[in-house]
């Protein structure tokens, strides 16, 4: 039994007498509190959906099955490369791990602002609220819980990207952690900001406006997000060797977890609540 054990490698992480990680049987447990959570918002939205309260907007007229379809296929296909990112920090390949990251953040951020631009669309447009219908209530509870966990995925993923980037020697570049707190800051500021310039496009389009005129409405937000993006690849430079390998391999394979677990609950979401009125 002890030279079956001594023989696992767990990426240098200790294990419990059950032979998982430590960290991964933390994530693991509360990945199970968290599945009931949700499964009690879904039973929720499910149960109410039978008996609609009357004069209540149907779930056909609000919704855009063609949005939610495309953010649900972007956020598989973020699966895939959170997959690729650990299978790259098993290999010691830093640099794939560090391009796999990035376009998983990418992808959940492109998710979000399609959910931030259907909340727009639902709550304005087609005046269904989180007050004024048993719909809004349980819809928005339920996916605007979702999107809560996808922002915080896209934070941790920012994190352990620029994580990646902590030096061997901290001793010989002391402001590597103001650095670092730095790239967080310019990677969130991006992405807001992104996300926004994004939204504020479509929104110009549908209104019947010219592309110029986003432009010149826009212009601070957009040169702001091409400073951040030059920014960001000025930080990203090599500096020497850091301090992350092989050896983090367990932290990776804990968000890849979490992000899957959010990814798999979607799908039910989106099963449940979208996909089910179409049938």
């Amino acid at each position: 039994m002890s030279s079956h054990a001594g023989t696992i490698d767990h990426h240098h992480d200790p294990s419990t007498s059950t032979g998982i990680p430590n960290k991964k049987l933390l994530m693991w447990t509360f990945l199970a509190s968290d599945c009931m959570f949700f499964g009690a918002l879904i039973s929720t939205h499910l149960i109410y959906r039978l008996h609609p309260v009357p004069g209540a907007p149907s779930p056909k007229q609000v919704f855009s099955i063609e949005l939610t379809s495309f953010s649900t296929f972007i956020l598989l296909m973020s699966s895939l490369m959170m997959a690729l990112a650990v299978t790259a920090i098993q290999k010691s390949n830093l640099k794939s791990c560090r391009w796999s990251l990035l376009t998983t953040i990418f992808f959940g951020s492109i998710f979000l602002g399609c959910q931030v631009y259907e909340f727009n669309e639902f709550v304005f447009e087609k005046h269904m609220t989180i007050t004024n219908s048993m719909l809004g209530t349980t819809f928005f509870t339920l996916t605007g819980t979702h999107g809560t966990h996808v922002a915080i995925g896209v934070l941790w993923l920012i994190l352990m990207y620029v994580r990646s980037f902590q030096p061997v020697d901290v001793s010989r570049q002391p402001l590597w952690f103001a650095r670092n707190i730095l790239h967080v800051a310019v990677l969130i500021g991006g992405i807001l900001l992104a996300m926004f310039s994004t939204l504020g496009l479509v929104h110009t389009l549908h209104s019947g406006a010219t592309v110029g005129s986003f432009f010149s409405g826009h212009f601070a937000m957009i040169a702001g997000f091409v400073a951040c993006l030059a920014i960001c690849v000025f930080l990203a430079r090599p500096r020497g060797t850091v301090n992350f390998t092989d050896a983090n391999a367990v932290d990776v394979e804990s968000m890849g977890l979490y992000w899957h677990f959010v990814d798999i609950v979607w799908i039910v979401i989106f099963t449940a609540v979208y996909l089910l009125e179409y049938l």
